[in-house]
C-alpha cells in the first residue's frame, strides 16, 4: 500500500470510527439539542482538537518504535485488525438499540467556552479513542512513512473529527434531520460494521505477506 493510499485509508477508518455512537456523539447531540447550535459546534471543535492530540501521539511515539522493531509492527497490525473486528461486532449487536438523547437532557446554561472544554476533555479522557487511533495508525501507515505524512495527517484528523461532529451538531439542532437519522440508525450502524470488518480482515491478511 502506498503512503497516499494509507493516508486515505486512515482518514476513512477514522471517519467510520467517529460515526460510531458513543459518549462523544451523545455529548455533541445533547449540547446541540439542550443548549444551542453554537454550543454543539463548540463541542465539535473540542472533539477535533482532541483528535489532533491522539493522532500526534500515534505519529510521534508509536512510529519511532516501529521503525526499529519490525516484528512489533507486524504484531500491532494483526492486533489492530482483530480490534477492528471486535469493534465491528459490537456495532452490529447494538445496531437495533435506540439512542436516547432527549431523555438525558437536564437544564443547562449555555456557554460556548464551557462546551468547547467539555468536548475536548471528553475526547481526551476516552481510552477507547486512544486504542482506536493506535490500532488504525499501526495497522495502516507504512512502517517508514514519508515526511509529508507527519504534516498531512494532523489537519486531516482534525477535519474528520471536527467535521463529523459539526454535522451531528447541525443535524441534532434541527428536528427533521435528527428524526431522520434516528430512524435510519440501525442500517447506518450495520453498514459501518461491515466496512470495519472488511478493513480488519484485510489488515490481518496483509500482515502475513512477505515484505510488510
Amino acid at each position: 500500500m502506498t503512503a497516499s493510499a494509507a493516508v486515505f485509508a486512515i482518514v476513512a477508518a477514522l471517519w467510520l470510527g467517529a460515526m460510531i455512537p458513543g459518549p462523544s456523539f451523545v455529548l455533541v447531540a445533547r449540547n446541540a439539542i439542550g443548549l444551542s447550535r453554537r454550543d454543539g459546534l463548540a463541542t465539535a471543535l473540542g472533539m477535533g482538537l482532541g483528535g489532533i492530540f491522539f493522532g500526534g501521539v500515534a505519529l510521534a511515539g508509536l512510529y519511532t518504535l516501529l521503525q526499529a522493531v519490525e516484528w512489533l509492527y507486524i504484531s500491532l497490525k494483526i492486533a489492530g485488525g482483530a480490534y477492528l473486528l471486535f469493534v465491528a461486532s459490537k456495532i452490529w449487536r447494538g445496531a437495533g438499540r435506540p439512542i436516547t438523547v432527549d431523555g438525558m437532557l437536564t437544564p443547562l446554561s449555555g456557554s460556548a467556552r464551557k462546551s468547547f472544554w467539555m468536548g475536548l476533555t471528553t475526547q481526551l479522557s476516552n481510552p477507547k479513542t486512544a486504542i482506536w487511533y493506535g490500532s488504525i495508525f499501526a495497522a495502516l501507515l507504512p512502517q517508514h512513512p514519508p515526511l509529508w505524512c507527519y504534516f498531512a495527517l494532523p489537519p486531516l484528523v482534525f477535519a474528520v473529527e471536527c467535521g463529523w461532529y459539526t454535522v451531528v451538531a447541525l443535524c441534532f439542532s434541527s428536528k427533521a434531520p435528527r428524526e431522520m437519522y434516528l430512524r435510519a440508525k440501525k442500517w447506518v450502524d450495520r453498514i459501518a460494521a461491515c466496512a470495519i470488518s472488511a478493513l480488519g480482515l484485510r489488515l490481518i491478511l496483509d500482515a502475513s505477506k512477505v515484505g510488510i
